[in-house]
């Protein structure tokens, strides 16, 4: 199947989010069983959060939130959006299944898992290339609305948050959310479903 007949599924994250890497992990999985193409974005939790009223666990998870995004940007705006994708996975991995801190040293690795400088990580502490991480964000969420966060998957001229599921579907039970969702969008008007979250994430 050549490029040009693949579907391409625009998709933003922060890494640091658990859902989003769930749902991440999903759409790789639908690449297998369905003619999409995946194109990354960033998005930020650190910039959605900004001026809001935050316990104060959450305060502090949103000042280490900012390190890994600007990262991400600054790989994107210096060697291109294709990068995305492994340096995702590989910041993905560090963060929810090895539970590494978000410090410099996880940056590292993960830059060098990605096959990626090193001194990207430079950026973690930098508001160089904030301007283009916000404007990333907020090409994201324009999309949907600023009551969601993250993941934010743009498809055929609609937009949703989510899906939110634990664990992650593989295979044809991958193949068969994705056809629900697009039939659920492919709706006029429609809007939202939702449900309590029960379990935690699963990243297995």
């Amino acid at each position: 199947m050549t490029e040009q007949e693949l579907t391409p599924v625009d998709f933003w994250f922060d890494p640091i989010c658990p859902w989003a890497w769930i749902t991440s992990r999903w759409m790789l999985e639908v690449v297998k069983v369905r003619p999409v193409q995946i194109r990354w974005h960033v998005m930020s939790l650190a910039v959605l959060n900004e001026g809001k009223d935050l316990s104060e666990k959450y305060r502090q998870s949103m000042e280490t939130a900012w390190g890994p995004v600007r990262v991400a940007i600054a790989a994107e705006q210096k060697l291109g959006p294709q990068v995305l994708g492994d340096l995702y996975t590989a910041l993905g991995t560090q963060f929810h299944h090895d539970k590494a801190p978000r410090e410099r040293e996880t940056i590292e690795a993960a830059l060098a898992e990605a096959g990626l400088p090193g001194d990207l990580a430079d950026a973690m502490d930098s508001t160089e290339y904030d301007d283009a991480l916000r404007a990333s964000h907020r090409d994201g969420m324009d999309r949907v609305g600023y009551e969601v966060g993250t993941p934010v998957i743009s498809v055929n001229g609609t937009s949703i948050f989510g899906p939110v599921v634990s664990p992650i579907p593989r295979g044809e039970d991958a193949a068969r959310l994705w056809d629900g969702v697009m039939l659920v969008t492919a709706t006029d008007g429609f809007f939202e479903l939702k449900r309590s979250r029960t379990r935690d994430p699963i990243f297995s």
